[in-house]
């Protein structure tokens, strides 16, 4: 990719991106809205840059086949689960026959060139997509993926989003492209089926390269990351860190190595760029102090201890010369710093906490936990269909991860704690006035006053949270940045306008914070510094996650719920 560009409208999405994958499995990250899906598209030639090109070869392969998992499954709704695999491997059957057919006219002709020629081409080609372990092959990756319990002659429109985007996967893997491009592969995976997919991608052929948040994913299997983030590095600050545009904030920023590396080489880079640029300009201002003050050595009133004309011109002449070269060396030094100095760190947006903090007290926020009675208790609740009981103990102050496999009801359950559902059967009790807070994954900002799609991320902070915002601004939280503030929100990233949904619920902070996937959506950084700081927050929190990094991090308590009660 070189030099590529794309807006929508007036919208920037890529800006001057160039990099190489040259092979292995290279992770693609950056904030939502940096344009990762638009760039997955771009290489695989469904979307036309505005400016730049791509070029794609593979030696000895001919023209390479890119495969592209995307939003779009790839088979047809009337499909069975059979049919669907089935269109998948055509290209690796037709390959087998290829071979069949080929052998068969060198048996008719065996001295003929041409003919030897064919079927050796053949041969070749059928090897390199594994045509002869085909139906092995299928069966592998049908149970890696957790499709085995599905029967199949069912046909696809009647499978779950997250069975109907499993398999879609499994059609990409068994169609073997050359190039292999996945966008959030491990959205709808749990533990098992995310292993399966790393094991295979290690011995995947050709180049991969992966857009995921799985930051659990990204550290086991990726060797190289590419960040869309606008990042601008000077180069000699940058260490292992590699600007492929022109460290400005366009372009791309490289890493050899694995995610939580990456994350301590851009910390490190960071700081090493704040520390010169602060050492630097306090040397500037000491040199531009040196060359206007420095016009006598020693104080103004001195004089030379001879009275004597010839004395007192001498130790004159000697002091001009030592101020000329005192001035001109500060002279000389600022110059040449000026010149090479490096430029202000740009203003981050920087996630502050869950709390306030250094601000006045955000009206009821909560207390630090005090007492031992329960502030929130679900006692078998279910919901049919959707969640089979439940039951779960929450104290003030308690932190609570609630797990499971997706259908399995945790944001089912959310919904019930939260007071926006009644279960079907048991009871969920709360606290006298306890104030509850969820942060759903599906965001639905309310517009009290009616001012529809031009309302800006400004304005739907302070309808939401009324006079509190003169208090609590929506910059404190550093979740959304002064930039986007007057952006309209129909126009914000699903990620903007989570950020903005979390900015509210925190203005006042509730008693319990209630988060649905809270790294969903969420750029990698920001999502792991909001789990860092989750076991400071004063009220009780519940998390409903299938993060395998957070899961593998947590430190509170956990409630596992098990299997899919839709597909009871």
């Amino acid at each position: 990719m070189d030099g590529v560009s794309k807006s929508f409208g007036a919208r920037r999405v890529l800006t001057d991106v160039s990099f190489t994958v040259s092979g292995g499995r290279t992770g693609l990250i950056g904030e939502n809205g940096s344009g990762k899906t638009t760039l997955l598209r771009i290489l695989a030639g469904l979307t036309a840059p505005d400016a730049g090109t791509v070029t794609t070869t593979l030696p000895g392969a001919g023209t390479p086949r890119i495969g592209l998992l995307h939003q779009e499954p790839p088979f047809a709704p009337s499909a069975t689960l059979t049919e669907a695999l089935e269109a998948a491997v055509a290209p690796v059957r037709a390959a087998a026959h290829a071979v069949a057919e080929a052998g068969l006219a060198l048996a008719v002709t065996p001295e003929d060139p041409a003919a030897a020629t064919a079927y050796a081409a053949a041969l070749e080609t059928a090897e390199r997509v594994g045509a002869w372990d085909i139906d092995t092959r299928i069966a592998a990756v049908v149970s890696g993926l957790g499709l085995a319990d599905l029967a199949p002659d069912r046909p696809t429109r009647t499978l779950s989003g997250g069975q109907r985007s499993r398999l879609s996967l499994a059609w990409l893997l068994l169609s073997t492209p050359d190039v292999l491009l996945l966008d959030e592969p491990t959205n709808h995976l749990d533990d098992d089926a995310a292993s399966y997919l790393g094991s295979l991608l290690e011995d995947w052929p050709g180049p991969v390269l992966v857009a995921s948040h799985d930051r659990a994913f990204l550290d086991d299997v990726v060797t190289t990351l590419i960040d869309l983030d606008p990042a601008p590095l000077p180069q000699a600050l940058a260490g292992p860190l590699v600007a492929d545009g022109d460290g400005t904030g366009i372009g791309v920023v490289r890493f050899t190595g694995s995610y939580t590396g990456y994350v301590h080489a851009r910390l490190v880079a960071r700081e090493r760029w704040e520390r010169r640029y602060r050492d630097e300009q306090a040397e500037l201002k000491r040199l531009r102090a040196a060359v206007s003050d420095s016009h006598l050595v020693g104080h103004e009133d001195w004089k030379p201890r001879s009275e004597g004309r010839v004395s007192r011109k001498f130790y004159a002449d000697r002091n001009a010369k030592a101020v000329s070269r005192r001035v001109d060396d500060a002279a000389s030094r600022l110059v040449s710093l000026e010149e090479r100095q490096i430029r202000r760190p740009p203003r981050e947006l920087r996630f502050r906490g869950l709390t306030a903090a250094g601000t006045p007290a955000a009206p009821g926020a909560p207390a630090a936990p005090a007492g031992t009675e329960p502030v929130l208790t679900a006692v078998a609740a279910a919901v049919s269909g959707r969640l089979d009981p439940a039951s779960l103990v929450l104290g003030a102050g308690e932190k609570l991860l609630v797990t499971g496999p997706n259908g399995s009801g945790k944001s089912t359950l959310l919904r019930l704690l939260a007071g926006e559902l009644t279960p079907t059967s048991g009871t969920v009790t709360a606290a006298p006035s306890l104030r509850i807070g969820l942060l759903a994954q599906d965001v639905d900002l309310p517009d009290p006053l009616g001012r529809g799609s031009g309302r800006t991320a400004l304005q739907a902070y302070d309808d939401a949270v009324g006079p509190v915002s003169d208090q609590v601004p929506l910059r404190t939280f550093g979740l959304i940045h002064p930039r986007d503030e007057d952006r309209p929100v129909a126009v914000l990233s699903g990620g903007q306008q989570r950020r903005l949904a979390l900015a509210i619920l925190l203005a006042s902070p509730p008693d319990v914070l209630l988060l649905d996937e809270p790294t969903n959506h969420f750029s990698l950084l920001l999502a792991t510094k909001l789990e860092a700081l989750i076991p400071a927050y004063p009220g009780a929190v519940v998390v409903a996650s299938h993060d395998r990094w957070l899961r593998r991090t947590w430190q509170g308590r956990r409630l596992g719920l098990v299997g899919d009660a839709a597909a009871r």
